[in-house]
């Protein structure tokens, strides 16, 4: 399978971007009908923006270290770091999903012009970015897991992982400003 996935890297990610996506849209869109997902308790559903906040900022900090950690040649660091970005960005999106897919995206309760003019912004390019980071950390991800450390840096990784890793640290801080423009102003 790994020799399979490693000669086809991209048609790999594209796949699994389009199943990805295909997951995200239909959450949001509530395709799927609230009743099919098991409920949590109010509590618990009251807490996942919190929590997904915290995950957030997490992510910034563990991201950010893996990046520098890499700048440094401690590809050991790097990848470790790495790995834990995407598992926080999992966490993120299925707690984020499942709360959505229930209840909907949380309105701004703010005043119109800041949603105008600040919230509508910030949170659409946070969704683009997420929506773009979603195929290059596939991308780069396959790279590191089929290929030998020895190997990546004649591939496109470091050049993809730079542009992924940008996007994904603009879009995680913006969460966290959507997040505070939601829930503490």
């Amino acid at each position: 399978m790994e020799r399979l996935v490693k000669r086809h890297v991209p048609a790999v990610t594209s796949l699994l971007s389009v199943v990805s996506l295909a997951l995200v849209f239909a959450a949001v869109l509530r395709v799927v009908p609230p009743g099919v997902l098991p409920r949590a308790p109010d509590p618990v559903l009251a807490a996942i923006p919190h929590v997904n906040a915290a995950v957030s900022a997490v992510a910034v900090v563990v991201i950010a270290s893996a990046w520098r950690a890499i700048r440094r040649g401690d590809v050991e660091r790097h990848r470790k770091g790495m790995v834990a970005g995407v598992v926080l960005f999992a966490t993120f999106l299925v707690l984020y999903l499942y709360r959505v897919a229930l209840l909907g995206p949380t309105p701004f309760e703010g005043p119109a012009v800041i949603e105008r003019f600040v919230f509508f912004p910030l949170l659409g390019i946070h969704v683009l970015l997420a929506i773009v980071c979603i195929p290059l950390l596939y991308y780069v991800l396959l790279l590191a897991v089929t290929r030998p450390v020895s190997e990546l840096s004649a591939t496109a990784h470091p050049r993809i992982g730079r542009v992924a890793a940008s996007l994904w640290l603009i879009s995680f801080s913006l969460g966290v400003v959507v997040y505070l423009l939601l829930y503490l102003f």
